[in-house]
């Protein structure tokens, strides 16, 4: 509802101290509050103020989560959730949990915080949070900190880094790093495991194929080399609404005997679940508990979130999704 405010304006002339102002035939007291009132006023604030802060709901008790970029030998990564058990837990937003991004900030990631980097599921380096800030791209707006990053010689051009607060991941080792660039076996994988998914899914055929893999990557988890790919139709692997007959296609390839298998596939028509687009970030156990677990950017049609998908018995499975990345229809 818009307030309108009524102004009137109204010339008193009062000298200093406590007067009297004949105006009308109105009498009016202008007085100085009393030293017992005052006192009183300041009480019931900080009982208020106090009341209201055994009220907020407490901040996570698990290690957050950190993703992000790397640009020159600085970093900003944002909080992607709490890890909880063998999941993480969302991110809640100031209305549903009141100042809760602020109090975060504040009591968590204040300057001076250190972090543990990670690239390609294994320990790169370390970075110490010197400025703080807040991402909007997202549904629900993160915090972010920034700082200088130390990395590993042979991660030096590492770009996207996950991080874990020192006191959760100080014992993990150091490991050889590797970063893994597809090859023409993974692509030529990735076009046959979408048309076999296409057919599953009684999916749409885009025009071209090829054309339709907005991205592909490399990575390896212990020793089993895997893609991840993202076919889109009518679509951007960006924050964007979607086209007719939009759809995204997100499969995971695994090595074995025969070749590469499919150990995960997704499929979201747009026109039915919302645009929600993912993307492969990077992989790291960051729960410790010996497994990798997977970070997927997704990207909807006015803003973006993060899923988790976490191995088990060699196939994967999404144990997290913001709130947020539901299925939604676009109307």
């Amino acid at each position: 509802m818009r307030r309108r405010w009524l102004t009137i304006a109204v010339i008193l002339t009062a000298p200093s101290g406590c007067d009297n102002v004949t105006w009308g035939g109105i009498h009016v007291g202008l007085e100085h509050p009393s030293a017992q009132d005052t006192a009183a006023a300041r009480t019931a604030a900080g009982t208020a103020e106090a009341e209201d802060s055994t009220s907020l709901s407490p901040l996570p008790t698990g290690p957050l989560l950190f993703a992000g970029t790397r640009n020159g030998d600085r970093a900003t990564l944002v909080v992607v959730g709490s890890v909880a058990g063998d999941s993480l837990e969302a991110l809640p937003s100031d209305t549903e949990v009141p100042r809760f991004r602020e109090r975060l900030t504040d009591e968590v990631l204040s300057p001076g915080t250190d972090l543990v980097l990670f690239s390609e599921g294994v320990r790169v380096g370390r970075m110490t949070v010197d400025s703080t800030g807040v991402d909007r791209r997202f549904c629900v707006a993160r915090p972010t900190v920034t700082g200088m990053v130390e990395l590993v010689p042979d991660a030096s051009g590492a770009e996207r880094l996950m991080a874990l607060p020192e006191a959760a991941a100080a014992n993990r080792p150091y490991e050889p790093y590797h970063h893994y660039q597809h090859n023409y076996d993974q692509r030529v994988a990735s076009l046959n495991l979408a048309g076999a998914a296409i057919n599953q899914f009684g999916a749409r055929w885009p025009t071209a194929l090829l054309e339709a893999r907005a991205d592909i990557q490399a990575f390896r988890v212990a020793t089993t080399d895997a893609f991840a790919v993202t076919f889109l139709l009518s679509d951007r692997l960006a924050v964007s609404e979607p086209g007719h007959n939009a759809y995204s296609l997100f499969l995971i390839g695994t090595a074995g005997p025969g070749g590469y298998r499919s150990s995960y596939d997704a499929y979201r028509p747009a026109a039915e679940d919302g645009k929600g687009a993912p993307r492969y970030f990077d992989h790291l156990d960051w729960n410790g508990d010996g497994t990798p677990d997977i970070l997927l950017d997704v990207f909807g049609a006015r803003s973006r979130w993060f899923a988790g998908l976490a191995e088990r018995d060699g196939q994967w499975v999404r144990t997290f999704e913001d709130p947020c990345g539901a299925p939604q229809p676009a109307g």
